[in-house]
């Protein structure tokens, strides 16, 4: 049996990457959603690294303490790499376990935010980048998430690698600009999908 071809979806924070992922699970694709699958190992697998590399005060009663751990890594490039360095190994493990048991699709769908950026993408078959216009993301964060503001949604989205340098790597490109109907790019890209 041949193992399914293994696709990213990636885009900016606000993008609507989960929406579109939501799309394709409704077509009986499998999800691996990445950046959560991380949260999860973070609060399970990862305590031990995670209290050495940060302290105690990186879990509050067995719970990630998020606002510390963002306060220390964000605006510190040297603690973004130790972090990275703990948790996206881990990921990448987690991930080959999911996809071996995924032996009955046709392809599989990794979504995560950063897969350009830790160069994750390089070791998938097709890239799917989901674009937005940027007022129309910093919206959608602050419907999503209404503790943020502006100057945080527009530090994050400044971070994080334009929309312009991410379609250099994409195979598929999904427009989220709420003008282009999303079904029909999606089911175009599900064909093509599945005829490789």
């Amino acid at each position: 049996m041949t193992k399914p071809l293994q696709v990213g979806i990636t885009g900016g924070i606000g993008a609507g990457k989960t929406l579109i992922t939501q799309l394709f699970s409704l077509l009986g694709v499998p999800i691996y959603y990445a950046d959560a699958r991380a949260k999860e190992l973070m609060s399970t697998e990862l305590v031990n690294p995670i209290t050495e590399t940060f302290g105690a005060e990186a879990f509050v009663n067995g719970i990630l303490n998020r606002d510390y751990l963002a306060s220390r890594v964000f605006s510190n490039q040297l603690e973004i790499e130790k972090l990275n360095a703990i948790v996206h190994p881990a990921v990448a493990v987690d991930f080959k376990n999911w996809t071996s048991k995924q032996t009955n699709a046709t392809y599989i769908i990794k979504e995560a935010a950063l897969l350009i950026e830790t160069g994750s993408y390089q070791l998938l078959d097709k890239l799917i980048v989901v674009t937005s216009p940027s007022e129309l993301r910093v919206n959608r964060i602050k419907n999503r998430d209404p503790f943020r503001t502006n100057t945080e949604i527009e530090g994050i989205i400044s971070k994080q690698t334009s929309d312009f340098e991410k379609l250099k790597f994409a195979d598929f490109i999904i427009k989220n600009d709420e003008v282009e109907l999303l079904i029909p790019q999606v089911l175009k890209i599900d064909r093509l999908l599945n005829t490789l």
